[in-house]
């Protein structure tokens, strides 16, 4: 297919030395500003930025000397012009919106680049998912770089996907135009233990010159963490602490410090920048998932960069982290991240630099969003029908595909249970006595039933056990096809025959996110992509998806965006207790474990 590529610097280089030298006009001049200067971390008033070419050909105190007849003219009035935001890693398909719809919502927030990991879709389709991806992401208005994806499965062994990525995929992923690295390397058993396969991934990667991305979800910090490091990966988005930014940074890693939908991991390690005074430039901001209710009304990386100055950051190196950080980091300082000339010319207007109102964006030298509108096309692909349907069941399910046996003539059991914790990734391990039934082990009280349900080659196969920390009441189940990192499908509920119902219900729109009370379907958000997407406005799915959210409220969950603890109960590479289609897995130890403990009468 024909990408809409943007020009080089070769390409256009003579035409900003013209545009500099004075010896042909601008395209455009933004005047009287305030220039935000991210390399020596200065606010300069009654400052020009002169574009040529989608490029920035001079930043100074007068652009009238390159400004012609036909050059567009831009009145800042004193307002602030910041570099375009970077999103150092995330996720797509989290926002349960394809690459032109995330665009779409985050580019009024003053979002110009991303890099992203789209993961999920590469355990469903495999390459040609990321494919697909990486397609829609190049027909954008503004910088969409991809990383190819490390891990599917995730856990080689723990879990079973769609398909398996090799080093050969990534090898081949490699010579993609839109291909920036590799992403998170979330198998840090088997870079710790130089696993060929990850080391072989690793090698591709760094033969080319591009980056690898990191996930080391352990709070050990001692050899393993040591070995990992040593591995390659260059960054590391899984730190929730102080200790845990201040170890990367020393160790020569980025500490990249996440506050999605559900991750507030900001304030805990900001204070190795604004209390132990470490050198800020190791450190970069990002969101890794946001879904869509998130996007259309609290922003993008302007709410990273606000809450970090609401942290105590000082503002200016707040949006160090979010621009010139990230871009150098990816070896793209030349091309993004500040407001320089011969980088692209993403510029931001705003008149407080601590709430960053985002006011105009321009995204290649053309306005791209103005006072919360967007003003440009973000070009969708023809995605095709092996996209679409990917939820295969195998069988029509019912109660009894729910029900978990209780070891003969017990009248009660130990069950290792998942403990959901609000607002971070990691879970506990929990242990729980439950009253049986009829043979059938049951929930009781916050504990309720979990179920991995297989949805990519119809074997049928259901996994139970229990999770708490939902709060659920009366007789319900939700069910989502969104499960990551091998997205089969999560059933949580209070009941089987609900539980049945919600998993049917997804099998027949081809994906998405239910919620059965009663046998009623409370809401329900379709994601025919891959069972992951919509391809509707970010709007429609963030309205669906509120609904959501106050169904789960209505049947007791008080958690916040509890949606993606739900989703995160399959990723069996963050500790400390998950489910995947082949059991129950203790992350500690990278091993199954029996849901019921033994039992002696």
């Amino acid at each position: 297919m024909t990408h809409s590529t943007f020009p080089s610097w070769p390409d256009v280089a003579s035409q900003l030395i013209e545009t500099a030298a004075g010896r042909a006009p601008a395209d455009t001049v933004i005047r009287n500003g305030k220039w935000v200067n991210v390399h020596t971390r200065e606010v300069l008033d009654g400052h020009d930025i002169a574009i040529r070419a989608g490029r920035i050909a001079y930043v100074g105190p007068d652009a009238s000397y390159c400004t012609g007849p036909d050059t567009q003219v831009i009145e800042a009035e004193g307002r602030y012009m910041v570099p375009g935001l970077c999103d150092a890693h995330m996720h797509i398909e989290s926002g349960m919106l394809t690459p032109a719809e995330f665009a779409r919502a985050v580019i009024p927030h003053g979002t110009t680049s991303m890099f992203t990991d789209p993961h999920e879709i590469a355990n469903v389709l495999g390459l040609e998912g990321v494919r697909l991806m990486h397609d829609e992401a190049l027909l954008q208005p503004i910088n969409i770089y991809t990383q190819m994806p490390s891990c599917a499965p995730s856990a080689p062994g723990l879990e079973t996907t769609g398909y398996e990525i090799s080093a050969e995929d990534v090898a081949e992923a490699m010579t993609w135009p839109g291909i920036i690295g590799l992403g998170e390397m979330m198998n840090f058993p088997g870079v710790a233990n130089a696993d060929p396969k990850m080391l072989a991934e690793i090698a591709a990667t760094q033969r080319a010159g591009k980056t690898v991305g990191g996930h080391y979800a352990s709070p050990d910090l001692g050899p393993d963490f040591a070995a990992y490091v040593a591995g390659g990966p260059a960054d590391d988005h899984e730190g929730t602490c102080e200790a845990d930014a201040i170890a990367r940074m020393r160790q020569g890693m980025r500490a990249m410090v996440r506050l999605g939908s559900a991750w507030y991991d900001v304030e805990a390690q900001i204070t190795a920048i604004t209390e132990k005074g470490l050198d800020p430039r190791n450190f970069i901001l990002c969101t890794d998932d946001c879904h869509s209710g998130t996007l259309v009304n609290d922003g993008h990386m302007n709410r990273v960069v606000r809450h970090a100055i609401d942290c105590g950051c000082d503002p200016l190196i707040a949006l160090q982290m979010a621009t010139i950080n990230t871009a150098t980091h990816f070896g793209l300082e030349r091309e993004i991240g500040s407001l320089t000339p011969g980088r692209r010319a993403d510029v931001i207007l705003t008149s407080d630099l601590s709430s960053l109102p985002i006011e105009l964006v321009i995204a290649r030298g053309q306005i791209v969003a103005e006072a919360g509108s967007i003003k440009v096309d973000c070009p969708h692909l023809d995605w095709p029908d092996a996209a679409r349907g990917t939820v295969h069941l195998g069988h029509e399910l019912s109660a009894t595909d729910f029900e978990l046996a209780a070891p003969e003539g017990a009248n009660a059991v130990t069950a290792n249970v998942i403990g959901v914790v609000e607002n971070q990734a990691p879970t506990k391990a929990l242990k729980a006595e439950l009253p049986v039934k009829d043979g059938l082990v049951e929930g009781v009280g916050d504990v309720c039933q979990i179920a991995l349900v297989e949805r990519h080659q119809a074997t049928g196969g259901v996994t139970n056990a229990f999770v708490s920390g939902f709060g659920y009441q009366g007789k319900m189940a939700m069910a989502s096809t969104v499960a990551h990192d091998s997205h089969h499908m999560i059933v949580v509920g209070t009941d089987r025959a609900q539980m049945a119902l919600a998993a049917n219900r997804l099998a027949e729109v081809g994906g998405g996110i239910t919620l059965y009370r009663d046998g009623e379907e409370l809401a329900l958000v379709e994601l025919p992509i891959a069972g992951l997407m919509s391809d509707r406005p970010a709007s429609e799915v963030a309205a669906k998806a509120q609904k959501l959210v106050e169904a789960m409220q209505d049947c007791g969950c008080r958690l916040n965006n509890a949606y993606m603890q739900h989703s995160l109960l399959a990723l069996v590479v963050i500790p400390e207790l998950r489910i995947s289609d082949l059991g129950l897995v203790d992350v500690r130890t990278f091993k199954k474990i029996p849901v019921i403990e033994p039992f002696n009468e």
